[in-house]
């Protein structure tokens, strides 16, 4: 085997390096997904990076065991396919229902469609060193999509002026890792494995550079950005309670209420004429006098005024 074989030493000591650096580029976010525990929300964060990474990994498993020499190539892939998946578990019980279903979306459509279809028209419509080459140039591309997918987070990063969402070990281990895999890409003469990593040694120098600009500055909207997201998962969860818009219910049932006392109590305060003594035969029978005509109007306006205060 190429990669584990004594005559290619200097290959075997990159791959080897190369397997330590890449899967503590996988523990790098172990931190952020620590604080996505504690806190019961996402914050922010995207699974598109995972779920690209994910997929990028299980390629270079397929590839490794086509090529039949890539011992080194199948052990950290599939170390990253064990964390990645275990990623995107606990992305998907702690994101809102939004996100939950763009991811599960995203991973049916990438992990599940598109890997079966390439699995599929490798398998049928190639064969023996051409199925490798094949699948190279598919690795190569998806490999590159994997650098590609972190584009999104240094556009928050200019956005917001915060590094919050970019770590800078996670950018340094990217940029330390993508040098020893093209060197051991160079050694065993596989392009596939070399080609894809100058893009990441650029991206990852970019990044580095963002952090070492915004590292200091004062953050624009970063706290903004994680608010607007709680609020999404707010309001996805209010509307998936059975409870959801019983508060503006019972705004509206207490404002018509209101509305209601009001017209009672203006119709309660119209005057009224008072009824003949004989109709009242207690009034009569004491022998008591109506009641003045000038008591009459002063109670009215009485009653008007109580009205208009009303």
């Amino acid at each position: 085997m190429a990669g584990m074989s004594l005559q290619h030493p200097w290959a075997f000591a990159f791959g080897l390096l190369g397997n330590i650096i890449s899967f503590m580029t996988y523990l790098a976010p172990l931190p952020t997904f620590y604080r996505i525990y504690k806190s019961k929300s996402t914050q922010g964060f995207q699974s598109i990076p995972y779920v690209v990474a994910l997929f990028s990994a299980m390629l270079w498993i397929y590839y490794a065991l086509l090529k039949s020499d890539e011992c080194l190539l199948i052990t950290i892939n599939s170390a990253g396919c064990v964390i990645e998946t275990l990623y995107i578990a606990v992305y998907l019980v702690y994101a809102p229902k939004k996100a939950r279903v763009f991811t599960a979306r995203l991973l049916l459509l990438v992990n599940v469609g598109v890997f079966g279809l390439i699995l599929l028209l490798t398998l049928l419509l190639s064969a023996g060193p051409r199925r490798v080459v094949v699948l190279g140039w598919v690795c190569v591309g998806f490999s590159v999509s994997v650098f590609v997918a972190p584009l999104s987070i240094m556009r928050l990063v200019v956005r917001t002026k915060s590094v919050e969402f970019m770590p800078f070990s996670l950018s340094l281990s990217l940029t330390v890792s993508a040098v020893v895999w093209f060197l051991y890409g160079l050694l065993i003469k596989d392009k596939y494995v070399a080609l894809p990593n100058v893009l990441g040694f650029t991206f990852g120098v970019i990044q580095m550079g963002l952090y070492a600009m915004y590292r200091n500055s004062t953050p624009k909207r970063s706290t903004m950005v994680a608010k607007e997201v709680e609020a999404t998962a707010t309001d996805d969860d209010d509307a998936a309670s059975p409870t959801a818009g019983v508060k503006e219910h019972v705004v509206n049932i207490a404002k018509l209420s209101a509305a209601a006392a009001i017209d009672v109590k203006t119709r309660e305060v119209h005057p009224v004429e008072s009824p003949p003594a004989e109709d009242h035969p207690s009034v009569a029978a004491a022998g008591s006098p109506p009641p003045p005509e000038d008591d009459k109007s002063g109670a009215a306006v009485e009653k008007k005024a109580g009205q208009e205060e009303v």
